[in-house]
């Protein structure tokens, strides 16, 4: 799961990681307009509130928040679907949907991306282009409150640089395969079976 305010460039190191992976993007759904860029099952789900939340009421969502006035959440089907296949699956998602999936998946990965200034930042959410000068303050002051949810996540990333970012990337998620955690049974037992595979076989 990858978090961090708006303007850090979450969505164009996430293209960069399935650019380069079998993983896949889990897209979001959403209430809120689609940007210039945005295509429908690509960026997101569109749908009004109604739809939304039929969503909720059928329990096919990991997670939801209300960010802005507008509603944001995970379906599940997709995101099960690619764990399904043996994939690496990437959620971009904000702070408060990170820690309510983390909390039924404790073995999620969890990544926060910052800019490299607050300054940078401004920057970035202005040149899009997409937001009025109040929003722009309204998501500002926002970072404040994200960025002190820090100390749930595993991993930093500083997209200064987008392709040392998505290097980055790629380096946290060669490092989760390595993790011996839940998996510490299995190891055990494959390394018991194929030790007693060689006694036998040496013995005959």
């Amino acid at each position: 799961m990858i978090s961090g305010p708006s303007g850090t460039g979450k969505g164009a190191i996430c293209a960069g990681v399935t650019a380069e992976t079998n993983a896949v993007l889990s897209v979001s759904m959403t209430t809120r307009a689609p940007r210039e860029h945005e295509t429908e099952g690509k960026s997101y789900y569109f749908v009004d509130k109604e739809r939304f939340r039929e969503a909720i009421a059928e329990e096919g969502l990991f997670e939801y928040a209300e960010v802005f006035g507008e509603y944001y959440g995970t379906p599940k089907a997709p995101v099960l679907a690619g764990l399904e296949e043996g994939k690496d699956v990437i959620l971009e998602i904000e702070v408060d949907g990170a820690k309510q999936i983390k909390s039924g998946m404790p073995d999620a990965i969890l990544v926060f991306v910052l800019p490299p200034s607050l300054s940078e930042l401004k920057k970035r959410i202005e040149g899009r282009g997409t937001e009025t000068p109040e929003r722009i303050e309204l998501r500002l002051e926002r970072v404040g409150k994200e960025i002190g949810q820090i100390g749930n996540y595993d991993y930093l990333v500083i997209n200064d640089e987008l392709g040392k970012a998505v290097s980055d990337m790629l380096s946290i998620m060669r490092a989760a395969r390595l993790r011996v955690g839940e998996n510490a049974e299995g190891i055990i037992n494959n390394y018991k079976w194929e030790a007693n595979t060689n006694v036998t076989t040496s013995a005959d």
